[in-house]
């Protein structure tokens, strides 16, 4: 006898094509009353409800339906009595695929705390919450290569394993294959990386940026999207060891076109994600207003998870300098008051995220873009503006999150690269290959990168960046 090609639970919720015999295959969620079973194929975050007679059941059978079971169910399709869903499946035939021992799952039908499920994250997919997490990831993930194909940009896979430091901060991973317990070692007695499988050091790296810049300079327009690493030993909400990254490079643009591509790109993957992830921003906002219950009034968000992502959508951003908020900052309530953690004083001072957010969410009201920050602050590849101080940087900052891209128009005229490079101590023969895009050909160009966790952080309304990457890479932290 044949079976039946098994149709997934997103399309059975929307048919109407009652009477008709459907084979239906999933996860147990809950089985109530020894007759109501809700299944889940990870097709949607909703569940099917399968009806089965306990009657004429084997017995047996009805007592291994526990909670995670994977099991096949056929039966007619029909128009659903209760609360909340319109068809349900009425059991003909019921068999289990593979049993779950209710004693032993850890994943009961009750509620879980997120640090639990970290602590379980090979098991965190079979719940709403991260089916609802992994599903706009996906679709944010997606949006971001279409906004840049529609566009014709080249997307640029950029190595893993490196030999520079893009941001000249050395926080970084060392791959190496001499033996950990007796490497070789020089005259001197450094290790003797020459000895090495590449000949020299090498790291993971920490950013495709000086690589895309190499393929913007014949391409025109070209974006990386792929895993950077960070040595930094900031065990916080918002860190991670390892992270995706998108990062755009474009020839002939400057700081206000590298603007406005970065805006028009926040926008439209939120956009594309209101729009193919109802259901789970749905969800993830009423999952965040019981959240927020429990917190005092003040703490509480002004915007629901909706509000604050149409909130970036119909807004314009705010552009300003840095210097511009320095002056808001200095002069604002909080910095009187003393309530920064971190009080502004004078120009130059690093904004922290408090700051960031002051602007977007009390001063503002609306996403801020700020530009042209101290030289002493940013990276040695941002172009020097002619007060000989400032840098044409730009930072994006969101509501609830701070900086949410990092860019710049890049220095494109060698003779102050180099002379930057040498007040920053970066090695200018180890990078030749990158000074040669200036010595051959040289022209304007921008770049930015963008978290994509933080995006994800963003449009999810998660609280902890280690809930929106399946397996977190932290600190004492690489389970799974």
């Amino acid at each position: 006898m044949e079976t039946l090609k098994r149709t997934k639970v997103k399309d059975l919720l929307q048919s109407t094509a009652y009477g008709t015999e459907v084979t239906v295959k999933g996860w147990v969620r809950t089985f109530r009353n020894n007759q109501f079973i809700a299944i889940n194929d990870g097709s949607t975050i909703n569940n099917i409800q399968a009806v089965v007679d306990f009657n004429t059941a084997d017995e047996a059978l009805l007592k291994r339906l526990t909670t995670g079971a994977a099991i096949s169910v056929t039966g007619e399709l029909i128009e659903s009595l209760g609360k909340g869903q319109k068809v349900e499946v009425k059991v003909k035939t019921l068999e289990i695929l593979g049993d779950s021992d209710a004693e032993k799952f850890p994943l009961q039908p009750k509620k879980h705390s997120l640090e639990f499920l970290r602590e379980i994250a090979h098991l965190r997919f079979r719940t709403n919450t991260f089916n609802a997490v992994f599903k706009v990831r996906h679709a944010l993930a997606y949006a971001i290569h279409k906004f840049f194909n529609d566009k014709g940009f080249v997307y640029l896979h950029t190595p893993v394993i490196t030999a520079s430091d893009a941001e000249g901060a050395g926080e970084m991973f060392r791959v190496t294959a001499l033996d950990f317990n007796n490497p070789p070692r020089t005259e001197t007695g450094e290790v003797d990386f020459k000895q090495d499988f590449f000949g020299k050091s090498t790291n993971l790296t920490v950013s495709g940026q000086l690589e895309a810049e190499l393929a913007a300079m014949a391409f025109g327009e070209v974006y990386t999207f792929g895993p950077t690493f960070r040595a930094e030993n900031s065990n916080t909400t918002r860190h991670l060891a390892e992270f995706w990254m998108i990062e755009p490079e474009v020839a002939f643009n400057d700081l206000n076109d590298n603007m406005n591509l970065a805006e028009e790109l926040l926008k439209y993957v939120i956009k594309h994600a209101l729009e193919t992830c109802g259901d789970e921003i749905e969800f993830l906002k009423n999952r965040l207003l019981e959240e927020e219950k429990t917190k005092p009034m003040d703490e509480r968000s002004e915007l629901d998870l909706t509000a604050k992502l149409n909130f970036c959508l119909e807004n314009d951003f705010e552009r300003l300098t840095y210097t511009e908020a320095i002056e808001i900052l200095k002069n604002s309530n909080p910095n009187k008051k003393k309530k920064f953690k971190y009080l502004i004083d004078k120009w130059g001072a690093d904004l922290q995220s408090e700051h960031e957010r002051y602007l977007v969410e009390k001063h503002f009201k609306k996403p801020v873009i700020l530009t042209d920050y101290p030289k002493e602050i940013k990276a040695f590849y941002m172009r020097q503006n002619d007060d000989g101080t400032t840098v044409r940087a730009m930072d994006i900052l969101f509501p609830g999150i701070g900086e949410i891209i990092g860019g710049s128009q890049r220095e494109e005229r060698l003779d102050l690269l180099e002379k930057r490079m040498g007040e920053m101590h970066i090695p200018v023969d180890e990078l030749y290959w990158y000074l040669d895009t200036r010595r051959f050909g040289t022209a304007p160009h921008a770049g930015f990168g963008l978290g994509f966790e933080r995006l994800v952080l963003f449009v999810t309304g998660m609280t902890n960046i280690r809930d929106v990457i399946p397996f977190p890479r932290a600190p004492k932290t690489a389970e799974f």
